[in-house]
């Protein structure tokens, strides 16, 4: 992967990742990407659900890039009689690592209010039970910056029940090349494609077959991948690569998804990215994942008679404070170009 689009890469991930977009809450996010896609000389289609489709050039059968662009977050859904809020979270986000950060409540009426998660009681000077209490979103409360001890003064800041709430991301990059943040499920995956698409505008290359790009914005809660092009017949979840206990991948790699809980990959696109992969020099894994599934997984179960496989950069701490590395960017990029030239 050249520089030019590695940085490139590395910026539109810094970008979108700072735009919240919880699912359910994904329309300035959809925009950001579908000017991009603009400004390079695509023309982007913003679908019914407000998923992004674009093609990105090509002739014949058809395979879909999908990536998912909506995230973890919360809904407040009870403001309390303290004033705090109780909220309800919007996919697997997971109360034991969330507490303690920094969040925004975006209200009905467009007001941005900034709080914290906090454990109810929060003060180990006062509360004796404080490591011994279980974190869940029933323990914990949303604790606005604003000067608000009930209900009614918390519901005169234009704060209401199904009000999204988004948690910071907290993006770095470090000297040593990993990268740090929340929401790199699946950001970083939309990052790469928006730079494989700079690229083949910049270099002017046609891929041998129909490639489209799906950003979709429910995968998080199980529906993002129901419905694609009907010329489409292979599909490629871009998506984080599991690191973790009995795994190949680390953050430096490319994972490819032999089979995740909804069953196995489909083996000739498995054994197609191998060859890819060997033919580019791209460090990969092969991984069983027990605890995935993907918008392939999803557009397989809506009767779409598609293959499919799920292929991502390593990604370490899935839905807490993410990490993964530059090179993990970089194999994917380049195992996705190989890939794609020699797909026939």
């Amino acid at each position: 992967m050249q520089s030019t689009y590695l940085n490139y890469a590395l910026r539109q991930l810094e970008a979108i990742v700072n735009i919240p977009s919880p699912s359910g809450f994904t329309a300035e996010a959809v925009r950001y990407c579908s000017n991009e896609f603009a400004n390079m000389g695509y023309t982007p289609e913003i679908t019914p659900k407000g998923g992004l489709l674009v093609c990105l050039g090509g002739e014949g059968e058809g395979l879909l890039l999908g990536a998912h662009i909506d995230t973890l977050g919360a809904m407040v859904r009870e403001v309390k009689a303290n004033g705090a809020l109780r909220v309800a979270p919007v996919g697997g986000l997971q109360a034991n690592n969330t507490e303690t950060e920094t969040v925004h409540v975006y209200t009905r009426a467009g007001k941005v209010l900034e709080g914290t998660l906090q454990l109810e009681n929060a003060s180990v000077h006062v509360n004796g039970e404080y490591s011994k209490t279980q974190r869940t979103f029933d323990t914990l409360e949303l604790l606005l910056d604003a000067k608000t001890h009930s209900a009614a003064e918390t519901r005169a800041l234009g704060v209401d029940v199904g009000d999204y709430v988004a948690v910071e991301p907290r993006f770095n990059v470090t000297e040593t090349g990993f990268i740090k943040s929340r929401f790199l499920d699946d950001k970083l995956s939309a990052a790469i494609l928006l730079a494989y698409a700079k690229y083949l505008k910049d270099t002017g290359r046609r891929p041998r077959r129909r490639v489209y790009v799906d950003f979709t914005v429910f995968e998080e809660v199980g529906h993002g991948g129901a419905v694609i092009p009907q010329d489409v017949v292979e599909m490629l979840s871009v998506d984080m690569g599991c690191v973790g206990t009995g795994l190949q991948c680390d953050e430096t790699m490319v994972s490819i998804c032999v089979m995740d809980s909804k069953g196995p990959s489909h083996k000739a696109v498995v054994d197609g990215l191998v060859e890819a992969a060997l033919r580019a020099g791209v460090r990969y894994a092969l991984d069983v994942y027990p605890h995935y599934s993907s918008d392939a997984d999803v557009a397989v179960c809506a009767g779409n008679d598609v293959r499919h496989c799920v292929v991502g950069a390593g990604v370490y701490a899935s839905h807490g404070y993410e990490r993964s590395h530059i090179e993990g960017l970089a194999n994917t990029f380049d195992l996705l170009n190989s890939y794609i030239e020699t797909a026939d």
